[in-house]
């Protein structure tokens, strides 16, 4: 009786917790509130910039900030016109640029990006790197984060704890934030997210990068090229689709997100 009274108890606390990506329309869990989310990121945020090597060169940072602000701009317009305004609200936009030579790029909930001078050096134009950055900031307005870290609180408190974990603990939130950023792992910043969080990624940022007047045809190109990398497997595509399939969903994704680039591009 009582694992059947857990059992109810865990479906109740899940049908609570339920949340729903958007544009997609796709259902989550998230157990964890966005303010918990953004004060813990942020911790594993300040606690990595200290300590990276920040990139100061002009061009650089000219062209993150540049194209950063843009589809920061477009994101929130996008979500202020879908009632969606108070889901980006606490977002305090940053860019950074690192001197890393990992083909690499992140966007910590709460808007907090970072480019690698990796990725700066693959890419051709503000369109290739619209592609990166749309779908980064994607992962963030998609809470794929706070999915990973409602996983990882769970596992670390089990399923006759999940009401506890639901209230949120402190510790426990910050402990599965640092699981989910890997900060000092083999991984880098931020562990690699699951096939479907990229493919939905890809799908948002191709809307988020024509909303803010930059070419989604772009990304065809640029994964192109990321594949061209061969055994040199970028970070950024460590656990993402095969290439050949995402080029494919990117193709399928297209028509759409052509729909939202402004009549004068």
């Amino acid at each position: 009786m009582e694992k059947v009274g857990l059992y109810v108890v865990g479906i109740l606390l899940f049908l609570t917790a339920c949340g729903s990506v958007p544009l997609t329309g796709r259902r989550q869990v998230l157990l964890v509130s966005d303010q918990e989310v953004l004060s813990a990121s942020l911790t594993q945020y300040n606690d990595y910039i200290k300590t990276a090597n920040v990139s100061h060169n002009s061009a650089a940072v000219d062209q993150v900030t540049r194209v950063g602000r843009r589809i920061a701009a477009a994101t929130e317009a996008y979500m202020k016109a879908n009632g969606l305004g108070d889901e980006v609200k606490n977002f305090s936009w940053e860019f950074n640029v690192v001197n890393d030579p990992q083909i690499n790029a992140f966007c910590m909930p709460g808007g907090k990006i970072v480019v690698y001078t990796g990725l700066l050096n693959l890419v051709s134009s503000d369109d290739e790197l619209a592609v990166v950055m749309g779908h980064e900031v994607a992962h963030a307005v998609a809470k794929h984060a706070n999915e990973r870290m409602s996983q990882q609180v769970l596992s670390q408190v089990g399923g006759s704890l999940l009401g506890a974990a639901v209230s949120g603990s402190s510790a426990a939130v910050q402990v599965a934030a640092s699981a989910v950023y890997g900060l000092g792992s083999q991984y880098g910043v931020m562990l690699p997210y699951s096939r479907k969080h990229e493919l939905e990624a890809d799908h948002l940022g191709l809307i988020f990068m024509a909303m803010a007047g930059y070419n989604p045809d772009a990304a065809v190109t640029f994964w192109q090229k990321m594949s061209a990398q061969g055994s040199k497997t970028p970070e950024l595509m460590s656990t993402h689709p095969s290439d050949a399939n995402r080029i494919k969903e990117i193709q399928r994704y297209l028509p759409e997100a052509r729909q939202y680039m402004p009549a004068n591009r």
